[in-house]
């Protein structure tokens, strides 16, 4: 990714998926990591792994859980020099069927969950005039399908607000990456198997198709190396391409695997 020997990296959703394998591969660099994430074992099972990892319970949808676990986190590893912000949920529904109580849930974990992460760290970045923050939305934000409206809502909004907040703090010492990854193979996947999975994805799923997490990171860390504003790992690009270029065709190609 970039050198973090001896820097303070934060990583939410880092006892699982992408989250867990970059905190692994900073404390493998010598960074000292703090992870947020909500269950309780894995966190304890990930910061087993390594003395450069620290596991500290954090819901990202409570404002003050947030400011008070990133106050935490610098008390007691020093001022975070990065924040990789992977935390989200991923439930599938039919828009005429999703409760709006789930729906306000999802927004507050995958939208606002961001915000919170990422006001809580910035002004210390901007006073120090150094940081880094590498936030993941979502090629679903973009290239959308059925059955997934409210958490393709929720990272369309958090593909405007870093890209918007990328640009706005450009001069001010502090580095912003968006992250666009495709579907991934990892947990946040099986939330959506487990619930009204889109045909898309149990055909992605059945025949090995989805990414792979570990070549997600590398494509992720080539893109920091080269500073790229959006990063679109593995297939994101095609996505993004199809669906701009040729929507009505997209269309039809998703909602194929719904018959």
């Amino acid at each position: 990714m970039i050198d973090m020997a001896g820097k303070v990296a934060l990583v939410t959703g880092g006892a699982s998926g992408m989250g867990q394998i970059a905190a692994r591969r900073l404390a493998a660099q010598g960074a000292r990591v703090a992870i947020f994430d909500v269950n309780d074992q894995a966190l304890a099972d990930t910061a087993a792994e390594s003395d450069n990892i620290s596991a500290y319970r954090c819901d990202i949808s409570n404002l003050q859980e947030v400011e008070a676990q990133v106050a935490a986190v610098a008390e007691a590893l020093g001022p975070i020099d990065l924040l990789l912000h992977a935390a989200a949920l991923m439930p599938s529904y039919r828009l005429d069927e999703h409760s709006h109580e789930d729906m306000e849930r999802l927004f507050r974990i995958n939208y606002f969950g961001t915000t919170y992460m990422v006001r809580a760290v910035l002004p210390a970045m901007t006073a120090r005039g150094s940081g880094r923050i590498i936030a993941f939305g979502s090629i679903a934000g973009i290239a959308l399908v059925p059955k997934m409206g409210a958490y393709c809502a929720t990272k369309a909004a958090v593909n405007a607000y870093i890209e918007v907040l990328q640009n706005e703090i450009r001069n001010s010492g502090v580095r912003v990456h968006l992250v666009c990854p495709p579907a991934v193979n990892t947990p946040l996947v099986d939330q959506t198997i487990a619930t009204d999975t889109p045909g898309s994805i149990i055909e992605a799923k059945k025949k090995g198709r989805l990414a792979d997490p570990e070549t997600m990171i590398d494509a992720i860390e080539e893109g920091v190396r080269k500073d790229r504003d959006i990063i679109y790992p593995g297939q994101a690009r095609m996505l993004y391409l199809w669906r701009a270029l040729l929507p009505k065709l997209w269309w039809k190609a998703v909602m194929n695997f719904e018959k």
